[in-house]
């Protein structure tokens, strides 16, 4: 039996219209407060809308991440989250159930955050934000415009979070002190997320508490379990900033095109002296988040272009 939806408020739903078609599995995406879980009750009978129709026809069964999975025939299945703590032999059995159901022609609704399985079983794909259809269609398109607003909403809360200086250990002589190290995004905003291809900025504050006569000042940057993934420093690139006297402050900048793929990360900093006696030696003193629209492994995201030659059967 097919479910439909019209012209439905229910906070946060407001003026909802949508309709799934008998026999189909549509997935259902959106942040927790879109109304996922709203339009799954609607559909069970558990809520009433203030205002518009829901109509569903048949026997209907609503199974939660706490319920026991039940999935003996029914017309309407509505999953919400349902999958989310099983292990990987119950996930694999349910898809094979939920595939029976939807050859005998059950209409299923799937709220997930997992989007390969969501891919791998859902004819549609239904995105809701703040109680709007914001889009719905077959699963990789619509699911690569939610990662991409997934990005900016990480960014947006990657510039109001800041960034906290907390350095696993410090050493140093105390010649100089390291004031401040921020990641800034493209816009030079302090943030606490980049994102992939875009260009970005380090920037480090040193203020010298006694002469020196050549300072160097330098940033390492590595995953989270502590692999080195880039550093460098003023020197390597060529860039004098001595002699300073007692009282100077100094910012120094690097912006480059971020070439990480999605991880979390960490920054260290310091300043020292040509021959490696330090002043100030933050260690893994920031941590920040890099984020993409789209999965790649590894450390470094090379951006590869693909072309593709195909020779004809001969």
């Amino acid at each position: 039996m097919s479910i439909l939806f019209r012209n439905v408020s229910c906070p946060p739903l407001a003026d909802f219209t949508a309709e799934a078609p008998e026999g189909v599995v549509v997935g259902l995406v959106g942040e927790d407060e879109a109304g996922t879980g709203e339009l799954l009750r609607l559909a069970a009978g558990v809520l009433r809308p203030a205002a518009g129709e829901v109509r569903v026809e048949g026997t209907v069964r609503l199974l939660g991440p706490a319920d026991t999975l039940d999935f003996t025939a029914v017309d309407v299945l509505l999953l919400d989250h349902a999958l989310a703590t099983r292990d990987a032999l119950v996930q694999s059995q349910a898809r094979a159930a939920i595939e029976r159901l939807r050859r005998r022609g059950t209409t299923i609704l799937m709220a997930s955050h997992d989007e390969p399985l969501l891919e791998r079983i859902a004819d549609e794909l239904w995105w809701l934000d703040q109680g709007q259809l914001a889009a719905r269609g077959h699963p990789g398109e619509v699911l690569a415009k939610w990662r991409r607003h997934l990005v900016e909403r990480l960014r947006q809360w990657g510039q109001s979070a800041g960034v906290a200086l907390e350095p696993a250990f410090r050493r140093g002589d105390g010649r100089a002190e390291l004031m401040a190290l921020e990641t800034l995004d493209e816009f030079g905003r302090p943030t606490m997320v980049w994102e992939s291809g875009r260009p970005v900025s380090v920037r480090v504050t040193v203020r010298f508490r006694q002469p020196v006569e050549d300072p160097v000042v330098g940033i390492m940057i590595r995953t989270r379990i502590g692999f080195e993934v880039y550093g460098t420093n003023t020197e390597l690139e060529g860039v004098r900033l001595g002699p300073c006297k007692a009282g100077e402050t100094l910012r120094v900048l690097w912006s480059f095109v971020c070439h990480l793929c999605p991880q979390q990360y960490t920054l260290t900093a310091a300043s020292h002296d040509p021959d490696g006696v330090w002043h100030d030696w933050l260690e893994d003193a920031v941590a920040f988040e890099v984020v993409d629209s789209r999965y790649t492994a590894g450390v470094a995201n090379l951006r590869a272009v693909v072309r593709v030659e195909r020779t004809a059967a001969g």
